[in-house]
């Protein structure tokens, strides 16, 4: 089987923007969810972790083009085009294939503009000729797990030997429809988010876009394989997980078999932690069940929110970054273990032999997706 490395990354979130940038916050511990007052997204104030002017200005400096790319797409293109850019792989080589994943899209424009231009596989278009990459573009929309997915279908492509390269994006925008959307759920915090806390009161929102390009020719750049994957689906709720956590537990131990590794060998486990009250519970009885109660685990969102499509892209890019630098990244907002299982909760940065990590990622309609990342 073909292996497939990540050789370069970009990310831009409410917390900063390129990798650098996220990790040195994360020694230094800032995060990006900040109080907002904004009427035109919401009538009371509300936590997230939104992109600053002074980075919507440069993202929009640097995708203006003749295709007038939306909001979305400019950020997606943002992202893209920087770790291209660092790659060095060529753009219009029928060898490369773009992946888009996302949630909501164009979701923000639906009362402004023709319905086509809502579609997502529009959208892709638009951002891969903005990069200059020809061939047909892929889109991954799969609730929350979008990202990790369009990992796995990407690693898919290039090991079947239908690409050598893959330039695989995750992005979603902050908008009034999905604060309002997760409002109806009453999921919404009213403080940054303590993902598996036991005073967490719900979900932090943010808005980001994450790229990692993959290919099978291993290079000096080469910083981690994708191992493998799986993915399981609870059949409980539209919206509500697993009550057993038994379904993203069956998921984790076939990508663990599937990479050829014990449960003991799992380093880190950088989980999907909403800080929702059911979330938490699912994810601690999943990794009871798989047999990895001991790996250090933490959860992102309580730095850039979760950034719905964008989260499994972001997160495992800061995955990449934590096998760099050999270090354990704080879950932040933790304090008291809130969950039915004694999890190994990361409460500040720390050094670590990480070899082996994996990714979890859950949504609504019960799906869940996971994936193992190998240091090189």
């Amino acid at each position: 089987m073909l292996p497939v490395y990540a050789i370069a990354t970009h990310m831009a979130s409410g917390m900063g923007n390129g990798a650098v940038a996220h990790w040195q916050g994360i020694c230094t511990g800032k995060t990006g969810i900040t109080r907002n007052n904004d009427a035109a997204l919401d009538a009371q104030p509300f936590m997230a972790a939104r992109i600053t002017p002074q980075l919507w200005q440069a993202i929009q400096s640097q995708t203006f083009s003749a295709q007038q790319l939306s909001p979305f797409e400019q950020l997606a293109a943002y992202s893209a085009s920087r770790a291209i850019e660092e790659s060095e792989i060529l753009r219009g080589s029928t060898d490369t294939v773009f992946i888009l994943a996302t949630t909501k899209g164009n979701i923000e424009l639906l009362d402004t503009v023709p319905d086509d231009r809502l579609l997502l596989h529009n959208s892709a278009k638009c951002i891969a000729a903005h990069l200059g990459i020809t061939t047909t573009p892929v889109v991954i929309s799969h609730a929350c797990v979008s990202g990790v997915i369009a990992l796995q279908h990407a690693a898919r492509l290039l090991r079947s030997g239908q690409y050598k390269h893959a330039v695989v994006t995750g992005a979603d925008r902050f908008s009034r429809f999905v604060l309002s959307g997760f409002r109806s759920f009453q999921a919404i915090s009213d403080e940054p988010c303590r993902p598996f806390d036991a005073a967490r009161k719900g979900i932090t929102l943010g808005e980001g876009a994450g790229t990692i390009v993959l290919t099978t020719q291993k290079t000096d750049h080469a910083q981690a394989q994708i191992l493998s994957g799986a993915t399981s689906n609870d059949a409980n709720h539209i919206s509500g997980p697993s009550r057993t956590g038994e379904e993203l537990a069956s998921a984790i131990s076939r990508a663990v078999k599937a990479a050829g590794i014990k449960p003991a060998q799992i380093d880190m486990i950088s989980a999907h932690g909403t800080a929702t009250l059911y979330n938490d519970e699912m994810e601690a009885k999943a990794f009871d069940l798989a047999g990895l109660i001991h790996a250090p685990v933490h959860s992102f969102k309580g730095y850039i929110g979760h950034t719905l499509g964008a989260a499994g892209m972001l997160e495992s890019i800061m995955i990449l970054e934590s096998m760099k630098h050999q270090m354990l990244i704080p879950s932040a907002g933790f304090e008291d273990l809130g969950v039915p299982k004694a999890l190994n909760v990361t409460r500040s940065l720390q050094p670590a032999a990480i070899s082996y990590a994996l990714k979890t990622a859950s949504g609504f309609g019960g799906c869940n997706a996971v994936i193992i990342w190998k240091k090189e």
